[in-house]
């Protein structure tokens, strides 16, 4: 590990490839890097867990991301970060920064937030695990809510068009605190909940 503009840098891309993971349709490996414009997909019984920059994705099986940024001249910070989830199970930590995270039903804003997503045609799941985010319906600019959580407190499903309602209260389901303690130790960081406790509730 290396020193840079006083903060300890982190080793990036693949730490975890089970079963069949690729970048851009090319096999991953260990140590595979992920970049601004990429693709990656997990197939059956396949898993991925990966760094770009200060924040960890963990992608469980069949799934599929992509990665980009755009431009936003209105906001103080003009580069917002683009994740497209476009199917399948996703954990991902961030460090600092704008972030949009996008699926079929859902658009949701984070700022240094620990996120957990799944996301098929009809229905989005959305758990903010902790940290700040804002959740709004694609389809209708009127759906929306800002959450702040410490602990999964507040998780929601985002129905697409045609269901008589779109932001619904959700369990918390198919991730784990001892999980999001793993994929923050890769950039070393803590959650907020586990500096005041050994292990999660869940």
């Amino acid at each position: 590990m290396v020193l840079a503009m006083g903060r300890m840098e982190y080793p990036q891309g693949m730490q975890t490839v089970e079963g069949d993971v690729k970048i851009n349709d090319i096999q991953a490996a260990l140590g595979s890097i992920v970049n601004i414009g990429d693709t990656v997909t997990t197939g059956d019984d396949s898993k991925a867990i990966f760094v770009m920059n200060r924040a960890v994705y963990l992608l469980r099986n069949n799934t599929r991301i992509t990665l980009s940024i755009e431009q936003d001249e209105s906001a103080k910070e003009n580069i917002v970060y683009i994740l497209k989830l476009l199917n399948g199970k996703l954990l991902s930590v961030f460090g600092k920064g704008k972030r949009r995270l996008m699926t079929h039903t859902a658009v949701i804003g984070v700022r240094g937030t620990a996120v957990y997503l799944e996301s098929d045609p009809e229905r989005t799941y959305v758990c903010t695990c902790y940290g700040k985010a804002e959740i709004r319906s694609r389809y209708d600019k009127s759906v929306r809510e800002f959450v702040r959580t410490y602990n999964h407190e507040k998780p929601r499903f985002v129905y697409g068009e045609g269901f008589d309602e779109i932001l619904v209260k959700a369990p918390v389901f198919n991730h784990t605190d001892k999980e999001l303690i793993m994929l923050e130790s890769l950039v070393g960081r803590v959650p907020p909940f586990a500096r005041d406790k050994s292990e999660g509730n869940y």
